[in-house]
């Protein structure tokens, strides 16, 4: 699926710290935990607690976030939509990236478990 060009900039210049705190409010309001959020983070990207909290407080873009982050190679197992694209079908890797982890931060919110999030 095609996003346009001042999509993907906007995803890329984004900061990671500005939406976390969205992250967190959207997980909590479901009755999950922090903890699961940082779990779900770090199966896509590898960042471990201590690393997550370093790519805040530095306020890294999503393009640092994702340059940084070692992708999980099950993340080609993400897919449906979410905010009207389909996920798989996405074609600017970095966009795919951040949607990725939306679609994973939506199914925890949903109340899927941990297993099925995690592609296991």
């Amino acid at each position: 699926m095609q996003t346009t060009k001042e999509h993907d900039d906007r995803i890329a210049k984004m900061t990671f710290a500005s939406v976390y705190p969205h992250y967190v409010t959207k997980v909590e309001k479901k009755g999950r935990t922090i903890a699961e959020l940082h779990q779900v983070i770090e199966w896509l990207t590898g960042f471990n607690e201590k690393k997550l909290q370093e790519q805040i407080d530095k306020k890294v873009t999503f393009e640092t976030f994702f340059k940084n982050a070692t992708l999980n190679p099950n993340a080609k197992l993400i897919t449906g939509v979410i905010c009207g694209y389909r996920v798989e079908d996405i074609e600017n890797p970095l966009t795919q990236k951040a949607r990725y982890l939306d679609k994973l931060i939506d199914e925890l919110a949903k109340g899927k478990k941990m297993e099925k999030i995690l592609r296991v």
